[in-house]
Formats: C-alpha cells, sequence, structure tokens
C-alpha cells in the first residue's frame, strides 16, 4: 500500500504547482492514495482497497435497500421539480427551460441528502480513505437530462481545488451516488484508471471570478489534448456503470469526465466531496481570491459523525 509520510503541511509551500505560464507539465503524486493502514475492521475489504490504490476509484453496488434507493430518487425529483426554498445562488438552471440542473450545498437543502452524507456507507468509508476526520467540502445534485445532458471535459478536481479554493494536500474522495441508471448510452463518468499518480500542472493564468464560466464549459484547469492522449494511451478509459443506488468513489486527483446524452434516459446524481479537518482551505494557490461557499466550504469545518441505520426523509 501506498502509505509513504507525507510532506509536512504549510500554508506558505506549494508541492502542487498549476496555472503555469510557459508550458503544462507532469509530476508525480507527492501524497499517499489511502492515508490508513487497511486491517479486518476496514469498511472496504482489501481487494477493494487494493483496487482503489491502483486505479484511483472504487465502484461499490447494494449498499442501500430498495426503499432507501427509491426514497432518495424521490425527494431528490421534487427538489428538482421547484428548487422552492433554495436560493439562486445554489441553483443551476437551463438557460431556455428554467429546469434546475445543479443545486449546491445539497446537504442544507434536504434533510434526506444530509442524512444520506452522514451515512456511514459513505463518511466511513471516507474516513477510512483519508486516515482523519472528515467534512464536507462541496455537496450537490446534478442532473444530466435526455437529449440535451451536456458534456463535462476531462479534468483533475484536486487541480480546480488546489488552484482556486486553496486545499493544500491530495487528501480528498468524491462519493457520487447514482440517482438514475447509468449505462454506456446516457453519459455515465469516465475515469483513467491509474491516472491519480500524476499531477498535471496546468497552462494558463485564472481569470478573474473563473467559476463563472466553468461551471458552463471549464477551460482553464483542463489538460491539453496531447496529455489526455498520453494518459488514456497508457492507462486506458474506464466507464463506471452500474444501476441506481451505485456509489462510485474516486480520489481527487483523478482525470475524468463524461459525454453528453442525447438518449432519452436521463442521468442524475448525488455528489458528496469528502475533506480531511487536517486539509482544510487556505488561500488559493492560483487565483487572486477564492470561489464562493457553495463551490468550496471556507467556514470552520464540522466533522461529520458517521451515522448507521436506515435512511429516513425525515
Amino acid at each position: 500500500m501506498n502509505l509513504q509520510t507525507p510532506p509536512g503541511q504549510t500554508t506558505t509551500r506549494d508541492d502542487y504547482p498549476t496555472r503555469l505560464a510557459d508550458e503544462e507539465r507532469l509530476m508525480p503524486r507527492q501524497d499517499p492514495v489511502i492515508w490508513s493502514e487497511w486491517s479486518e475492521t476496514a469498511p472496504i475489504s482489501r481487494a477493494e482497497a487494493d483496487s482503489y490504490i491502483d486505479n484511483g476509484y472504487l465502484i461499490r453496488r447494494d449498499l442501500f435497500s430498495g426503499d432507501e434507493v427509491q426514497m432518495l430518487v424521490e425527494t431528490a425529483d421534487k427538489l428538482r421539480e421547484t428548487g422552492e426554498g433554495i436560493p439562486d445562488e445554489d441553483l443551476i438552471r437551463e438557460p431556455e427551460s428554467q429546469a434546475v440542473r445543479t443545486i449546491f450545498r445539497l446537504d442544507r437543502h434536504s434533510s434526506a441528502f444530509r442524512r444520506l452524507a452522514c451515512d456511514d456507507r459513505l463518511a466511513g468509508v471516507a474516513q477510512f480513505l483519508l486516515g482523519d476526520r472528515v467534512y464536507l467540502h462541496q455537496s450537490r445534485l446534478n442532473y444530466k437530462p435526455g437529449f440535451a445532458g451536456k458534456e463535462f471535459y476531462w479534468h483533475s478536481d484536486f487541480e480546480t481545488w488546489h488552484a482556486e479554493d486553496g486545499m493544500p494536500r491530495m487528501r480528498a474522495v468524491s462519493a457520487s451516488v447514482l440517482l438514475t441508471d447509468n449505462g454506456a448510452h446516457n453519459g455515465p463518468l469516465m475515469l483513467v484508471p491509474g491516472s491519480h499518480e500524476t499531477f498535471i500542472c496546468c497552462l494558463g493564468e485564472t481569470p478573474d471570478a473563473n467559476f463563472r464560466t466553468s461551471l458552463k464549459r471549464q477551460e482553464v484547469g483542463v489538460p491539453q489534448p496531447e496529455t489526455i492522449e498520453k494518459l488514456a494511451g497508457k492507462h486506458g478509459i474506464d466507464a463506471a456503470e452500474g444501476p441506481t443506488g451505485t456509489v462510485i468513489f474516486f480520489e481527487c486527483n483523478t482525470l475524468h469526465g463524461s459525454n453528453g446524452n442525447i438518449t432519452p434516459d436521463p442521468r442524475a446524481n448525488a455528489f458528496f466531496v469528502y475533506n480531511a479537518m487536517s486539509n482544510a482551505l487556505t488561500s488559493p494557490y492560483a487565483a487572486d481570491k477564492p470561489r464562493p461557499g457553495f463551490l468550496a466550504n471556507r467556514e470552520t469545518p464540522e466533522a461529520i459523525r458517521p451515522m448507521s441505520g436506515k435512511l429516513t426523509e425525515g
């Protein structure tokens, strides 16, 4: 297992320089992939831990009962139908239909999804992977509608979180809970396995308020085509497919993206980013100002207490 001692955390030293002025560069990862020693009491199997270390992601199925999955899907549908009571800052709507496309700070707008974020089946796994208590860096509800769902270009989340949010180390993990069936046809998450071991020092200065355009189409902080071709040629590309209720954990530096959806079948997921308490945000490393709070939790971190038991709406 990759359990080398990481460099000391500091608010001034930048071990992952990015948004470079001259050319894109590649550098090896300087942090562990899993920050805990595996044991029989771990929330994932030894084979799953080894797979996560090698590939940078883990797909887990059958974690939730049929009743739990149905409750989450129905709750998500209600949230999307109106967006009632949710501040405009936390909503992204389709420009023509005004239909809700994304709801940020999901844990604040739904008690059911707050409970899901704290569930041991998610937060407990995150604690093990990160070797620390965890808090929510970001949460959101995503919809990719049939016929019109837009693609998401290849990127590493950590590159943005480091550059624009001030996340010091690669000590965060995303959990995507599928709220629809995800197959090869309707734009599932695609990942480059093994890419988490390489940090891409991207080209280009961060524009002012870059988040306003990057939420629609990210153009700064994304790898050059030849870099994607190199990493995909070396590692291949995996599609994270699964039925409703599947959970995909993926390491913060894993290169990923998704195709557009021109089929009648929508794609939806609840998305939670867990960050280690010891990895709380500092000043951005490659931006003049940090992104707003709905994208990056800059409040005093509140550690999650993982909960067991059946998910309920209330």
